[in-house]
């Protein structure tokens, strides 16, 4: 855990890069909800607040007054534990309370907070801050990633901000790293924060394999749809297939083909897609069907992270082909605290590594993102493995 005085400050740094990723924003893309899975910002920024409120301030602060009392049923988000919500299809109808009403409230949390933990609490309350600071830096990356599909998904494709970079270019050159067969430690060690799911550090073993130094580019996904990626059943899994005929898939997430070119809508606006930057906005069924098309496969879990110290990583979430399930002797938390990652682990697939939108310093190599095969607004992209 990080000394107390620098994790009070480390909260409220968070608490200011939440709203200044919004304030780029106007105030009716606050509102916004194009997609079930995409929140609208003001929703992050109350939900994220209602959670100190909820876990700290209603439990450990016995002079603390509600903001107000519909808040919980407002921004929980699935803790049944705690009781009822509005279902997560219907935050887009929240036109009230308002986004200074919102805005109010977090100040009104954020000094509560301030106060509580000046007075030094004891160790347990201080954990309780600092995963509070990384359950909101996790929904600082959501807000990012669903202000690009709200603006995205507006006909106008207007630009968020000219100043995030959301690509870097790859070495050209195709470099496979091979990794020794033998007994690997997976899962995290050591005193630093982690959420539970990195928990239950233990052994597997693997065959040698190799994995690729690089992201799969934009250049070498162009191939596999001008080879016909997206019309050949035999490169998909059946439930890929049936989503790619359902759904009219023909290419990435915010790609565009104007007059015979590859764009795509970024957060700096509609741009030329540059070829040698890496391929994102991919779903794992598109990621599977590429490594089918290339002959290759893509790496579990576990080989990307016995081989992690051996590449960079970072500029996107990387698919593996490993089903999110528990680690040996994996224990949920009691209470509300424990419903936050064991009830998904079904029906999804994790990712490795980190994107251009997660908070720098977030992430490590343990961490384990996870999501349905099918999704790909996040910046979710492939690296290859042998």
């Amino acid at each position: 855990m990080l000394l107390t005085e620098t994790l009070l400050d480390t909260f409220l740094d968070t608490r200011k890069r939440s709203e200044t990723l919004c304030a780029p924003l106007e105030t009716e893309d606050y509102v916004v909800q194009p997609a079930e899975e995409v929140s609208p910002p003001k929703w992050h920024l109350g939900h994220t607040t209602w959670f100190f409120e909820e876990f700290i301030l209603k439990a450990h602060d016995p002079g603390y007054r509600l903001f107000d009392k519909d808040f919980s049923f407002v921004f929980n988000s699935y803790y049944e534990t705690v009781g009822k919500r509005v279902v997560r299809a219907n935050r887009g109808n929240l036109s009230r309370p308002s986004v200074q009403r919102i805005y109010q409230y977090r100040k009104y949390v954020t000094e509560h907070i301030q106060e509580l933990f000046e007075k030094k609490p004891d160790a347990s309350l201080w954990k309780l801050l600092e995963t509070g600071i990384n359950h909101e830096q996790q929904h600082q990356e959501l807000l990012l990633t669903d202000i690009k599909y709200i603006l995205g998904h507006n006909p106008l494709l207007p630009i968020y901000s000219e100043l995030i970079p959301e690509h870097s270019p790859e070495a050209p050159d195709e470099l496979w790293i091979p990794v020794a067969d033998g007994v690997y430690e997976i899962g995290h060690k050591g005193k630093g924060f982690c959420f539970d799911n990195e928990l239950g550090r233990h052994k597997v073993y693997l065959e040698p394999f190799e994995i690729s130094a690089e992201l799969v580019t934009n250049r070498e996904f162009i191939r596999f749809i001008e080879d016909g990626g997206y019309t050949r059943f035999e490169l998909w899994h059946a439930d890929g297939w049936d989503w790619v005929k359902q759904q009219g898939i023909t290419s990435p997430l915010y790609w565009h083909l104007i007059e015979g070119q590859w764009h795509h809508y970024t957060l700096n606006g509609l741009k030329a897609v540059d070829a040698d930057t890496p391929i994102t906005h991919i779903s794992y069924y598109e990621a599977f069907a590429y490594a089918q098309w290339k002959g290759m496969r893509l790496p579990t879990e576990f080989e990307w992270e016995a081989a992690q110290s051996l590449f960079s990583w970072g500029q996107r979430w990387e698919w593996t082909e490993s089903a999110y399930l528990p680690y040996p002797g994996f224990t949920k938390a009691p209470g509300a605290l424990g419903e936050y990652n064991g009830k998904f682990m079904v029906n999804q697939k994790v990712l490795r590594g980190g994107s251009i939108a997660t908070t720098p310093g977030h992430s490590r190599p343990t961490y384990r993102n996870f999501f349905h095969p099918h999704e790909r607004w996040q910046y979710t992209g492939l690296r290859l493995a042998r």
